[in-house]
């Protein structure tokens, strides 16, 4: 636990938000983390880009409008859940910077933000895509698909980026706790 900014109760949320292509590692690379902080103490929840866009953000599409909508309903969501005290994971595309800027800027005011870009290549993101669905955007099948046919911006400054090309998806889970003990947010100390 840590202090409070401005002294008080003790603060334990923050919302560690992971962006990248499809394919990239986000979900996997949370996965492994959940129960991790689980086993050091922490209330964790994951809000997944595919789950949330089932629950909370059915109906949008995929213009830029809609995308940045989506980002904005998670940050929302993961800003309560964080200031409630709980551990957030977020892996969601979240391929524009000014969204996710927009994010940090609704979470920070009462937790902190750990933006972390899994910068997979997008070759290899195409090579391990478990759906196909690059195949069918290369094609012209479909249509506004990040990183083919409609952009992604890579984080300028992310508190940690990974390339999951050769690290497995448990290295790549303990370069991110690493870097929240560097941060002071987690203990290295298991609890249970």
């Amino acid at each position: 636990m840590r202090p409070a900014r401005g002294g008080g109760a003790e603060v334990s949320g923050f919302v560690l938000w992971f962006t990248g292509l499809s394919a990239a590692g986000k979900t996997t690379i949370a996965s492994n983390i959940v129960p991790e902080l689980e086993r050091r103490g922490l209330v964790v929840d994951h809000l997944d880009g595919d789950i949330v866009r089932t629950h909370l953000s059915k109906g949008l599409g995929f213009s830029k409008e809609d995308r940045d909508a989506n980002i904005a309903r998670i940050a929302w969501v993961a800003s309560r859940v964080a200031r409630a005290g709980a551990a957030v994971i977020v892996s969601a595309i979240s391929p524009y910077e000014e969204a996710r800027r927009h994010a940090r800027s609704l979470v920070e005011p009462h937790s902190p933000f750990v933006e972390v870009h899994v910068a997979t290549p997008i070759e290899e993101c195409a090579r391990r895509d478990p759906k196909g669905l690059y195949a069918k955007a290369f094609a012209g099948e479909i249509g506004e698909f990040t990183g083919v046919s409609a952009p992604y911006e890579a984080p300028v400054h992310p508190e940690l980026r990974l390339d999951t090309t050769e690290a497995t998806p448990a290295e790549s889970a303990a370069a991110v706790l690493a870097r929240l003990e560097e941060l002071n947010l987690v203990s290295s100390e298991v609890v249970r």
